[in-house]
């Protein structure tokens, strides 16, 4: 790996921080609003990364992935959010605490996207932006993936009759099983890859409208 690599793996790996705090943050002041004050009590409503660190989610997984597709996603320690102290309709209340952290990341993709437009993508501060913008639409779209322990698991459940979500509940205790062979077993063995095809059709687009650049 060449220096001009290696700089770009770490830039890439040190956006992924931010990205991943203010998603777990999003989370804690949906749930706040809601009535919910279990993460403001627990500390987790900071910026401060040490709070969210999670040593494998957040350290060693994104530099990995980075490392080795060039882009790579993590998480942090989950804020912790109780739907008994929801006012109002619990469902409901998971669907927007699981929603804000996705449209945390679209917000600084968004203005990430703002950024290139006006300094473009050839000089470091543009360049650093057009990154900011990819990893956090990758970690948006990822999360979005209706799997636990990922915020789709959240959303998905406001869409499904009693019915369907009983048999949803019956498996989701194997969604993170599931989503490890998704993302390594599949693509290793059966070489397909549902997760990179998923992201292709959803980041690239997304990245175009926000950055202006292809």
């Amino acid at each position: 790996m060449g220096s001009i690599d290696l700089v770009s793996v770490i830039i890439r790996f040190a956006l992924v921080i931010p990205a991943i705090v203010f998603h777990e943050v999003a989370h804690g002041y949906a749930a706040l609003t809601l009535g919910d004050t279990t993460a403001k009590d627990a500390g987790r409503l900071t910026l401060n990364p040490l709070k969210h660190i999670d040593l494998w989610g957040t350290v060693l997984l994104p530099l990995l992935m980075t490392a080795m597709f060039g882009v790579g996603f993590g998480y942090a320690k989950p804020v912790p959010v109780d739907p008994r102290r929801f006012q109002g309709d619990r469902r409901m209340g998971m669907f927007l605490t699981g929603i804000a952290g996705p449209l945390a990341n679209l917000a600084m993709a968004a203005v990430a996207g703002l950024i290139v437009r006006l300094a473009g993508i050839s000089g470091i501060v543009g360049y650093a932006a057009y990154l900011f913008a990819l990893v956090n639409l990758v970690l948006m779209f990822f999360n979005l993936i209706p799997l636990p322990p990922l915020d789709g698991s959240r959303v998905l459940p406001l869409f499904l009759s009693d019915r369907a979500m009983r048999s949803y509940q019956a498996w989701e205790r194997y969604g993170f099983v599931i989503l490890l062979g998704v993302l390594w077993v599949l693509p290793s063995v059966l070489h397909i890859d549902p997760v990179g095809a998923y992201l292709g059709v959803t980041v690239s687009p997304v990245l175009k409208v926000l950055t202006g650049v292809s």
